[in-house]
């Protein structure tokens, strides 16, 4: 034992000079309710006396801390207790689960929805039983994390990569994986790019893809990972799709953890893909869902997004993320177009980047710095990310801050 804690505090000690640590975490020990004009401010265990305007949350529309989610997970674990106690195909699925992937289903308009105990392992338990040796895969390079490691389990007949968002790209990717031999293809995009805010053009996508379904007897099938874009984007918060028009992708991906602000992923298309993944989705065989208050309160959720409520909370987190952007054009700070809350403020240097996350925090505002390997080399960032809990003063205030310290 003694001889690997050296090995891994060598590689520490690499990640740190590379500057490629994710660094100390900090710890929310309280939360101090908003009003007149702000947000909630939360309170951070070492820093005593201070209260931080959290904007690198992923609960767009602040339904984390919505009294009727509240009530409904406090409920059902007081009825059936705070833990499933087993995988679901024991004895782990509860009415809760059931209710839950039935709301889910009839939210996106699919046939059958399945609840995971995250994105990340719906991502992996998708994509992995789905491809088989005569499978090929063709990725954006920008897909996150969870579809590139999925890819990493598989051994398909080949992985193809097009570069992001280029679709003259993928038409080339996706000649090459016909002519490999593959029976059987599937195509992976993030709907929304998580570091950047923007969104994949489905419904162009989904016009490529269709002079194609010919060359594959096993099928050519889209796979959407939009957890960044349900519950965030579209009038009706269905995403990506619903906001560029697409119509449904053959298979989606969604969390409960970002915009429905519970914990928890899933996901949706026809009763046949569920039932097959039911019996060889290795991280719902072997891993216990979410608990059944968790799916009681994102049941509530989706209905709440489902609502004039809902609506209502779409269209105020919109506002504020295009009033934050605008604001950052007009102070002369470089940004991405976009229509989602993840506004990304384009810095393209380390050190530069970590010096304004750490002014910001200075000024108790809590953001998330994006640089190398995270993001590419050049691309370096702060991910800015709206809620609908931010008030137009709380906008202004951080867009003070930034055109403060860029005349300094």
């Amino acid at each position: 034992m003694q001889r690997l804690l050296e090995v891994l505090s060598a590689e520490l000690e690499q990640l740190e000079q590379a500057g490629t640590a994710k660094g100390a975490e900090h710890v929310v020990t309280g939360t101090v309710p908003g009003g007149e004009g702000r947000a909630p401010r939360y309170s951070l265990a070492g820093y005593p006396g201070r209260a931080f305007l959290r904007m690198n949350s992923n609960s767009y529309l602040a339904l984390g801390q919505h009294d009727e989610l509240i009530r409904a997970e406090e409920e059902t674990s007081r009825a059936v207790g705070v833990g499933p106690g087993a995988v679901r195909f024991i004895s782990g699925t509860y009415r809760e689960h059931v209710q839950l992937e039935d709301d889910l289903a009839r939210f996106h308009g699919r046939e059958s929805a399945m609840v995971f105990s995250s994105a990340y392992a719906t991502a992996l338990s998708v994509i992995v039983p789905l491809t088989t040796a005569e499978t090929a895969l063709v990725s954006d390079e920008l897909n996150h994390n969870c579809i590139i490691t999925a890819m990493r389990l598989t051994r398909p007949v080949g992985k193809f990569i097009y570069r992001h968002l280029d679709l003259d790209h993928l038409r080339e990717q996706l000649e090459a994986a016909a002519a490999s031999g593959a029976r059987r293809c599937l195509v992976v995009t993030d709907g929304i790019f998580s570091m950047r805010g923007v969104h994949a053009p489905l419904a162009d996508i989904q016009e490529l893809l269709a002079g194609y379904r010919g060359r594959f007897s096993e099928g050519l099938i889209l796979i959407v990972d939009d957890s960044h874009g349900v519950a965030a984007v579209g009038d009706g918060g269905r995403g990506t799709e619903e906001l560029t028009g697409s119509g449904p992708s053959d298979i989606l991906i969604g969390t409960l953890g970002k915009g429905f602000g519970v914990n928890g992923g899933y996901v949706t298309g026809p009763k046949v893909l569920t039932d097959y993944l039911r019996q060889t989705a290795m991280m719902y065989i072997y891993s216990n869902p979410i608990t059944p208050g968790e799916a009681a309160a994102a049941s509530r959720a989706v209905a709440i997004v489902d609502s004039a409520e809902g609506r209502q909370l779409l269209e105020t987190v919109r506002k504020r993320a295009d009033r934050f952007r605008n604001g950052l054009s007009a102070a002369g700070l470089e940004t991405l177009p976009g229509a989602h809350p993840v506004v990304p403020l384009m810095v393209r240097d380390t050190p530069r980047t970590a010096d304004l996350v750490q002014y910001l925090f200075d000024n108790n505002v809590l953001v998330t710095g994006l640089t190398f390997p995270v993001v590419p080399r050049g691309d370096e960032s702060i991910r800015f990310q709206l809620a609908a809990d931010h008030s137009e003063d709380d906008v202004d205030e951080v867009l003070e801050l930034l055109s403060r310290r860029l005349a300094d």
